[in-house]
């Protein structure tokens, strides 16, 4: 595992009971704006993501797309099947990274998205930050981050661990997915916690909410409002959402529908805003216990 230890980080870990892993100082993306999405399970991240891949490329971005989930469907409506995964493919020749070539891991994506899919170790074993790093790693090597314009990041369900943790350490914005619910915000709660404690040692900083899957926001907002944060973006629940992912399809490559448009719209307005380089957030996360005791009463 390409890991490197900060002497003048001695002491300095991302918060209490943690054990502090520092990425080789070497594998920082440099050349890029990189957002790493974060939500909890099913709440749509890999769609957001993809849309918002999409609505950055019609602004004229070089994006690639990185999904850090084993079950590595987070690219599958840009590319329209299940592409091979990073670990899968080094596995293939036997760790020798000089072996491969780009287009064994990296796979175009509908409006030139280049997309590719990290994977993760088995089940129940390894950790899933060294897939991250071994991918960034390989995008060094092959120098595919000096064309790139935008990176992003998709990560699996709540932060539980470092490993999945890792995409903070290298992205300048993280942005949290979450319903208008009890679970989501729940889970937005923890990953805030999670972006403020790597935000002392690395660049990350919290950039915002998108509200998915939900007619309204008004428990988003509530939230928003007592730890400080701010949504970016709302984008309901909609029938063409859900069509999109069976037809393995972009909502930008569905016909259009007054829900469609407005979908598509709120894509592009959230790609401006980041690209302007959205403010940030020093939110204060709630205990459990409080959090508990703030969320579903009406």
């Amino acid at each position: 595992m390409n890991v490197y230890t900060r002497p003048d980080l001695k002491g300095r870990g991302d918060g209490e009971g943690s054990v502090q892993v520092h990425l080789d100082p070497d594998l920082k993306i440099e050349t890029a704006k990189v957002f790493a999405i974060y939500g909890k399970g099913g709440i749509g991240k890999s769609t957001t993501s993809s849309n918002l891949s999409v609505a950055f490329s019609l602004l004229g971005k070089r994006v690639l797309q990185i999904g850090c989930d084993p079950k590595h469907d987070s690219t599958f409506t840009l590319t329209k099947s299940l592409i091979p995964t990073v670990i899968d493919i080094l596995e293939e020749v036997d760790f020798h990274t000089e072996e491969l070539r780009p287009e064994d891991f990296v796979f175009e994506g509908y409006n030139g998205v280049r997309c590719i899919e990290a994977g993760g170790p088995p089940a129940g074993t390894g950790c899933g930050g060294y897939v991250v790093g071994q991918t960034v790693k390989l995008l060094k090597e092959h120098h595919l981050l000096e064309n790139t314009d935008i990176v992003i990041f998709d990560v699996l369900g709540d932060v539980v661990c470092g490993g999945f943790a890792s995409p903070l350490q290298h992205a300048e914005r993280a942005l949290v997915v979450a319903a208008n619910d009890f679970d989501s915000i729940f889970a937005m709660n923890r990953i805030i916690a999670a972006i403020k404690a790597k935000s002392k040692n690395y660049n990350v900083r919290l950039g915002g909410v998108i509200a998915n899957r939900s007619h309204a926001t008004d428990e988003i907002d509530r939230f928003n409002q007592a730890v400080g944060l701010k949504r970016l973006a709302h984008i309901p629940d909609l029938d063409a959402v859900r069509r999109s992912r069976l037809k393995k399809s972009t909502l930008f490559e569905m016909d259009s529908s007054p829900e469609v448009d407005r979908a598509r719209a709120e894509y592009m307005a959230l790609a401006r805003t980041l690209l302007a380089g959205n403010e940030v957030f020093d939110a204060q996360p709630m205990k459990d216990r409080d959090i508990f005791e703030f969320l579903g009463f009406e």
